[in-house]
């Protein structure tokens, strides 16, 4: 049993869990919290979790209660440990003070020292540590490097877990941003963004000696999505309308591949979604669509209209185009534009209630709505809506 810390828009990475686990292994603990049934667990292919640990105890009792056990728990598992131990604590949902949950790992310290074990405590103004402290503290990567996950649930119950990391937010950065050729105007799509677009398809990595799964990618822009496609081990394809773009696509690729030393099969040509015709086999698509222009405000009725309009037809002719080359049962997850009103809410694209007849039925999930599905920042107009789709 795993616990699973997700990042600052929550249902993107219960959705991709449930994508990769099966809805019926995960299911919502608490704000920003998931646990997940399973054997084995891999943070570093996941974008939407930002920490993630392993259950080691529960209990239904009050905080005071809760933190005896979890001393008297790792005091008989440390006692003999050799060496030093560097201790993280962070919590979640608890309704104490900082202060408290610090008390917790003070006092397992001291005890701990009595037996001839030293422990460094991470210390923390916050109730939980961020990501960047437990990555660069490397916590839950060995075992004298330990941060202790603790959640309590909407239904009172603590659980507490042993973590196996926190994301590498120091390679998403130079992914992002030491790639060599990057362009604003077409939009700057996050590697962890990419990552969970890839993983909403639910394509398994291939065993070894398999044939790998070919991921499409008829927008591709820069490459980010082809990036992180190929260092999950599939084999990348890419088109673009802009000769520009695919240029500036082959050109982060060979540098993906110098840099980071893996190699992997990919293919780029110039093509227009509306009409271009793609190679076979193409096992998932996975593309940020045409998002329209950028609005550092809300847009006037009239002109919303006039883009919403333009971003609806393209997109909907992509959608018939590709639709009739790809298999029945084909996973699609594509980004389309949903612009928000001063008022916070949404408009969306018309094409979404017309998927059906467009060829395509939208994933379902256990713990939240398909059109949870939304990723902006708060000073953004335009947000990117996935569509989790399998052609009918």
């Amino acid at each position: 049993m795993y616990i699973a810390i997700l990042g600052r828009q929550p249902a993107l990475g219960l959705a991709e869990l449930e994508q990769l686990y099966g809805s019926a292994s995960v299911s919502h603990l608490a704000p920003q919290v998931a646990e997940i049934k399973t054997d084995e667990f891999h943070l570093s292919r996941l974008g939407g979790t930002l920490k993630a640990g392993q259950l080691t105890l529960q209990s239904r009792t009050a905080w005071h209660q809760a933190s005896q056990k979890l001393v008297e728990h790792y005091l008989r598992k440390w006692h003999t440990f050799e060496g030093k131990i560097t201790l993280g604590l962070s919590g979640y949902n608890l309704d104490i003070d900082p202060r408290e949950l610090q008390k917790t790992g003070i006092i397992l310290k001291q005890k701990l020292k009595k037996t001839g074990v030293s422990v460094r405590l991470v210390p923390n103004q916050e109730l939980a540590l961020s990501t960047a402290t437990s990555h660069h503290n490397k916590l839950g990567l060995s075992a004298n490097k330990v941060e202790l996950l603790i959640v309590k649930a909407d239904d009172g119950t603590i659980h507490v877990a042993e973590s196996t990391g926190a994301q590498n937010i120091t390679a998403y950065t130079r992914r992002d941003q030491e790639r060599p050729m990057r362009d604003a105007f077409v939009g700057m799509l996050p590697p962890k963004l990419a990552q969970i677009m890839i993983n909403l398809t639910g394509q398994l990595l291939p065993s070894e000696g398999e044939p790998r799964a070919r991921i499409l990618d008829p927008f591709c822009g820069t490459g980010v999505i082809l990036q992180e496609a190929a260092l999950m081990g599939y084999t990348v394809y890419g088109t673009d309308l802009a000769e520009k773009m695919i240029r500036y696509s082959r050109d982060n690729l060979n540098w993906l591949a110098e840099t980071h030393h893996v190699s992997f099969d990919w293919f780029l040509r110039e093509g227009d979604a509306v009409d271009a015709q793609w190679q076979q086999p193409i096992n998932a698509v996975v593309a940020e669509t045409y998002l329209g222009q950028p609005f550092s405000a809300p847009p006037s009725a009239a002109k919303l209209t006039e883009v919403r309009g333009n971003c609806n037809h393209i997109i909907s002719s992509f959608l018939k185009n590709i639709g009739s080359q790809i298999k029945p049962g084909t996973p699609l997850c594509i980004a389309v534009p949903a612009w928000r009103s001063k008022d916070g809410g949404f408009t969306h694209l018309p094409l979404i209630e017309k998927l059906e007849a467009l060829g395509y039925r939208e994933a379902t999930f256990a713990n939240l709505r398909p059109d949870d599905l939304l990723y902006y920042r708060e000073d953004q107009v335009v947000a990117r809506e996935l569509l989790v789709l399998v052609k009918l």
